[in-house]
């Protein structure tokens, strides 16, 4: 599977990625959703930022993920603080991440600029899409309305 992963334009993620200065992407919720069990080691990434610019214009390979069960506040906070090297989290994304009851940690290498692709806009909102195909939701590719992968549970 490929991924499509929206990432903070505010923040500058997408350049530090880029630059080799972040190197684990977070992200979680009160209960489990996408990513968290839907990304595997060797699966490649994509990333567009949320700037409304509609341009993929990134990749990198998942190195290592880390699917956490429930936790409480406390437990979400100090895992992501003793990992903030790696995720260099700005203090708006440390508020929405920190306490998070269900965390998804994905290690990524190899980043690299691509060619950038249009994102083929479709009604879904998420911040990470799985995809058989990323050609399957750009319009370079064979776009059709897709559906965003789900959790089953």
């Amino acid at each position: 599977m490929e991924h499509l992963v929206y990432t903070d334009a505010k923040s500058k993620v997408f350049d530090k990625i880029m630059a080799g200065e972040k190197t684990l992407i977070v992200r979680g919720a009160a209960g489990r959703k996408l990513p968290h069990s839907r990304v595997f080691a060797g699966e490649k990434l994509y990333f567009i930022e949320n700037d409304g610019s509609g341009e993929i214009k990134g990749t990198a390979v998942v190195k290592d993920v880390f699917n956490s069960e429930k936790m409480t506040a406390e437990e979400s906070t100090e895992i992501l603080e003793g990992k903030q090297d790696q995720l260099q989290l700005s203090a708006a994304q440390k508020k929405r991440w920190y306490g998070k009851k269900i965390l998804c940690l994905i290690e990524i290498e190899a980043p690299k600029t691509i060619e950038p692709m249009d994102l083929d806009r479709q009604k879904n909102m998420d911040d990470w899409l799985i995809v058989e195909n990323i050609a399957d939701i750009t319009t370079q590719g064979h776009a059709e309305e897709y559906k965003n992968i789900r959790l089953n549970k």
